[in-house]
């Protein structure tokens, strides 16, 4: 298996180099190492356009991995245009969701709400570059939520999903976590105190 280390590179230098590492290959993989998700996006697209295998994963906070794999009968041939996916997301946007509902009131009409904002989240053509979970908040992120998939669409695009651990301890639902990271105060406040805006549903 060849390896490409594109870490710290930004489009289309990830792309040029896999490329590379491809050519003349008749039969085998390229594991290429990456640091942020749309990189991720930008090899995958390039891979399909080549009608080649592919799969990627998340080995650790800011570091993927994606394997492009060729087959005898998929040797690449056909060339790819190095075309960046644009970054979506608003660097410094923070989105803070501290409840399961959103607003004051009726509480199954705030659960309705806050399932609507988080849809409506993923629908933006500028996304938050990380989303806040703590508190009643931290029950959006687990198994079961009706936020769930819409929270891993945004992830899938490269939206960090943090909760805060202390949260899912104290509701008893720390092994439900089906999105994104566990996150301590300590980057939360890091998070926020960083933050150049600061969304609150």
């Amino acid at each position: 298996m060849k390896q490409v280390d594109a870490r710290g590179k930004a489009c289309p230098l990830p792309v040029i180099e896999t490329k590379k590492a491809l050519e003349g290959m008749k039969e085998g993989a390229v594991e290429v190492l990456v640091d942020n998700f749309i990189a991720v996006q930008n090899l995958c697209k390039m891979a399909e356009q080549k009608k080649l295998q592919t799969s990627s994963e998340k080995l650790e906070e800011d570091l993927y991995r994606v394997v492009i794999t060729v087959t005898h009968q998929q040797a690449p041939s056909a060339p790819a245009e190095e075309t960046c996916v644009p970054d979506a997301r608003s660097a410094g946007t923070v989105v803070v969701l501290s409840s399961d509902k959103m607003g004051e009131g009726d509480e199954v009409l705030g659960k309705i709400l806050m399932k609507g904002f988080v849809y409506a989240l993923t629908e933006q053509e500028t996304l938050p570059q990380t989303v806040l979970l703590y508190n009643g908040g931290a029950k959006l992120s687990i198994q079961g939520a009706e936020t769930l998939a819409d929270l891993k669409l945004l992830e899938a695009q490269g939206v960090e999903i943090l909760t805060c651990g202390t949260c899912l301890n104290h509701y008893g639902i720390s092994d439900q976590l089906a999105v994104g990271e566990v996150t301590n105060m300590y980057r939360i406040t890091e998070v926020l105190t960083a933050a150049k805006k600061v969304i609150r549903p």
